[in-house]
């Protein structure tokens, strides 16, 4: 019975090979509109990167998605506020300021 399992299994197609034959079958249209598609949500939402974007660059957007969602909610600000035994208003104060440079300094561009 565990051998007429196994064996099936070797016969079946693997789940991901339908994906890989729809992959191959893309047409030169398709890929056009999907880096078009790419490149539009990119110019439209400013944290979605770049070819050129840098690893700095990248974090720093990180950093300060990260400090708005907490700055949106009051709850997680409360629970910060909590757990490092400060005032709502002075965590909300240093999680705006934590937002002009949240990685330090940028580093010194080579020419």
């Amino acid at each position: 019975d565990v051998l007429q399992k196994r064996a099936h299994a070797a016969r079946a197609p693997s789940r991901w090979a339908g994906a890989a034959r729809a992959m191959a079958e893309m047409r030169a249209s398709d890929r056009f509109s999907i880096n078009s598609q790419l490149e539009h949500l990119q110019s439209k939402h400013v944290g979605t990167g770049h070819a050129d974007m840098t690893k700095h660059e990248w974090a720093v957007n990180q950093h300060r998605d990260s400090y708005a969602c907490y700055i949106g909610r009051p709850s997680m600000l409360h629970y910060f506020a909590v757990a490092e035994g400060e005032s709502y208003g002075r965590v909300r104060f240093e999680c705006m300021q934590r937002m002009i440079q949240p990685c330090g300094p940028p580093p010194v561009q080579k020419e």
